[in-house]
């Protein structure tokens, strides 16, 4: 198994940042905006990306872990298929004045093309959760940057 791994300073609280990875309106400002159903422990947050107004597909995430202001953990329940199953997590942790966000998706099972694909797009929303919080303004799909035909 291979991991998508990115560390990144948020000029910041944990508190702030844990905000905005735990509710659903926080990933509606970061991720996409299109982010439906409740952050609970054990509910279901549904995201559907779109590019020119065309939905692209998307993920259903089941909450595991809400740890305030530590640690945020979902498992993607369904989507594409080499996402079902794999885990994405949160770890923070205050450095002075910067909430450091260790990021994980773990679970691949080869480093596919796809994998490549979204490790770029998982470091573009990963700065867009870093303009959110320290800006109150996130560029979260549609308005997400675009790497390639893929999106």
């Amino acid at each position: 198994m291979v991991d998508i791994l990115h560390r990144v300073g948020i000029k910041s609280s944990v508190d702030d940042v844990y905000k905005a990875l735990s509710t659903r309106d926080g990933v509606a400002g970061w991720w996409t905006a299109d982010t439906r159903g409740e952050s609970k422990v054990g509910e279901n947050l549904k995201l559907r990306f779109t590019t020119g107004g065309v939905d692209i597909g998307g993920f259903d995430i089941k909450v595991l872990e809400l740890d305030p202001a530590k640690r945020v953990v979902w498992q993607v329940a369904d989507g594409p298929e080499d996402w079902v199953g794999s885990r994405i997590s949160f770890d923070l942790k205050q450095e002075g004045e910067h909430a450091i966000v260790l990021f994980k998706h773990q679970g691949w099972k080869e480093p596919s093309e796809s994998m490549h694909h979204c490790s770029t797009k998982w470091g573009t929303f990963m700065m867009s959760l870093k303009s959110l919080v320290e800006t109150g303004k996130g560029t979260p799909s549609p308005d997400d940057i675009k790497i390639d035909n893929w999106n």
